[in-house]
């Protein structure tokens, strides 16, 4: 068993591992809780024990494996393996491609989990067989990625693709980042669930209510979807209203980029059907005529895997290998 990869999906909460040959096809899958309460030292010690379960799973020497690649959450330095921050890790400034290569004896090659999430659908999911792609996923916030000219795009200083941050609403409410009206401050599923409790703290949204079985504290995005499924009037107003954003949000990077095909994922878009229509309706009104005909608008199809997948397609690639596109 010779030229197999790692590839490392970290996240606040769980850190999912798989061991892969050089065509992408899985040999080994490994998934344990990150606990970042135990400090950074910890963590690393997980991830390291985490690949080396991938081989033992797999019946795979360890000189079998030609490299790692690994999606981190937060910005960072992919050319230097150098995270620069991770919120919901609680770590700043950390060399992690040299802590754990040095730990592996292996090469780590480090990229942005919304840049791998990209690649991975690009290389083996929705996004295969087009050109250039835009990723977005929708789910607690808002990220993205793009793939251009078969590679993920970086920008001048590593922050391209924060789909999230792009303004929609120049009067909308607070962000996270520190601005206003950000895409992820009015459609993400955080946006939704607040929108949907001042409702209810207001008297109103008894039908969203209702999809949380009554109780003000689990009111969500979920139980915001699940009343508009249902039809309730006032759910399916914020509903279509995120739908709406993102929608101009897209059709802006439609005009400028141009892209084959544009996937969408997370759980508030899957399923979704009256976001996806006002989408799709906004997309179609204020986006180009020559590059909306020419873009696929589609959903993932990789769902929680798509970060692993590309790390495993960022290992393979800087290991020499091709993309291998299946």
């Amino acid at each position: 068993m010779q030229d197999l990869v790692a590839g490392v999906d970290l996240g606040g909460t769980k850190i999912l591992t798989v061991l892969a040959d050089r065509e992408g096809k899985l040999l080994a899958r490994v998934k344990v809780p990150t606990e970042a309460a135990l400090g950074q030292g910890h963590v690393i010690d997980k991830i390291v024990e985490s690949v080396q379960t991938a081989l033992r799973e797999a019946g795979a020497p360890a000189d079998s494996v030609r490299a790692v690649g690994m999606g981190a959450p937060g910005p960072l330095d992919p050319s230097r393996g150098w995270l620069h921050f991770a919120p919901n890790l609680g770590w700043r400034d950390v060399h992690l491609g040299e802590m754990l290569g040095s730990r592996l004896g292996l090469p780590v090659y480090l990229d942005n989990d919304a840049n791998l999430a990209a690649l991975g659908e690009y290389v083996y999911g929705a996004g295969r067989d087009t050109g250039d792609m835009v990723y977005i996923t929708v789910s607690t916030g808002v990220g993205g990625g793009l793939i251009l000219g078969g590679r993920i795009y970086h920008g001048a200083g590593g922050g391209a693709g924060e789909i999230g941050h792009i303004t929609v609403a120049a009067d909308g409410p607070p962000c996270g980042c520190g601005n206003t009206g950000c895409l992820e401050a009015v459609a993400s599923g955080t946006a939704l669930a607040r929108r949907a409790a001042a409702l209810v703290e207001d008297g109103r949204g008894a039908g969203i209510l209702a999809a949380a079985g009554g109780d003000t504290g689990r009111v969500t995005a979920r139980t915001v979807v699940q009343a508009a499924l249902a039809g309730d009037p006032e759910a399916l107003v914020i509903v279509r209203d995120a739908g709406r954003y993102l929608g101009i949000a897209l059709a802006g990077l439609v005009n400028l980029l141009n892209p084959a095909a544009v996937v969408l994922g997370g759980g508030v878009i899957q399923g979704d059907a009256p976001l996806w229509e006002a989408m799709l309706e906004e997309v179609h009104r204020r986006s180009l005529e020559s590059s909306r005909q020419a873009v696929r608008i589609v959903r993932a199809g990789l769902g929680g895997d798509a970060g692993v997948m590309g790390a495993v397609a960022l290992a393979i690639e800087r290991a020499g290998g091709e993309l291998g596109r299946p």
